[in-house]
Order: C-alpha cells, then sequence, then structure tokens
C-alpha cells in the first residue's frame, strides 16, 4: 500500500487535508475534507507541478501525460487530473471520496510531487462549450493547493 496527503492553502480560509492511497496496481483512493469554501460545487484536479512559489498559479495545467482534452473522471479521453467536482454543502465543508484509475502513486505517471487544486467554479466536464471547457473545464479561478507528498 502507497499512501500520500495533501495539505491544503489559500491566502483566505481554505483549509483542508486530502488522503491518497493505492493497493499494488489498483486505482488510487481520494478521501477529503476541506473548509471554507463557498456552498456549490467546485472543480477538483491534479495539477502538472508541485510547485506553489506563485501561489496556485504556478502548478501548471491539469496533469495530463496522455495528452487528451478535457473531460469527466469516467470519460475514456481526459487529462489524468481530471477528478471532476467536490460538492460544498451550506456550512462549507466538503467530505469526499474518489477512486480513479488515472492518478497513480508510483509508477512513470506518479501523482506524487504535483499539486491538488480548488478551483472556484464547478468544472463542466468539458461539455459545456465554453472556450475553456476542453483545457481546465472552464472552472475559474484556484482557490487553494497544495502539494501531494508520501506519507508514512
Amino acid at each position: 500500500m502507497v499512501k500520500a496527503v495533501v495539505v491544503l492553502g489559500s491566502s483566505d480560509s481554505v483549509k483542508g487535508t486530502i488522503f491518497f492511497a493505492q493497493e499494488t496496481d489498483g486505482p488510487t483512493t481520494v478521501t477529503g475534507n476541506i473548509t471554507g469554501l463557498k456552498p456549490g460545487i467546485h472543480g477538483f484536479h491534479v495539477h502538472a507541478l508541485g510547485d506553489t512559489t506563485n501561489g496556485c498559479m504556478s502548478t501548471g495545467p491539469h496533469f495530463n501525460p496522455a495528452g487528451k482534452v478535457h473531460g469527466a473522471p469516467e470519460d475514456e479521453i481526459r487529462h489524468a487530473g481530471d477528478l471532476g467536482n467536490i460538492t460544498v454543502g451550506d456550512d462549507g465543508t466538503a467530505n469526499f471520496t474518489i477512486i480513479d484509475k488515472q492518478i497513480p502513486l508510483c509508477g512513470p505517471n506518479s501523482i506524487i510531487g504535483r499539486a491538488v487544486v480548488v478551483h472556484a467554479d464547478p468544472d463542466d466536464l468539458g461539455k459545456g462549450g465554453h472556450e475553456l471547457s476542453l483545457s481546465t473545464g472552464n472552472a475559474g479561478g484556484r482557490v487553494a493547493c497544495g502539494i501531494i507528498g508520501l506519507q508514512g
């Protein structure tokens, strides 16, 4: 079992911890708790770079080792880092579990050292018809991020 963790940070009051676990070559299970977000739906992605020198803006684009267009987590054609949306309740808290096969914790496409980004708006999953739909899901600004690190 390989485990990883992200501690989210933001310039606002958004905070959270996200855990990743993967058994051998199986899918990766992502569990998280995030507080301080506005209620509603927010895009949730793995970004290519584990660089927060310029806040969340320096995390680069969505993690996309296969060079595909943006899509939904269940789509065959999608960025590996496209994890869809999380839902935030009226209290500003999101608790979620995501199981995904395209974000391994080891091997050549490992997400260790990359970043998780929570966006201001819903991800349209590449189906919104907006000019940004097929690159970012038109998910808006980056409200919180953190670097994925190995967990003991």
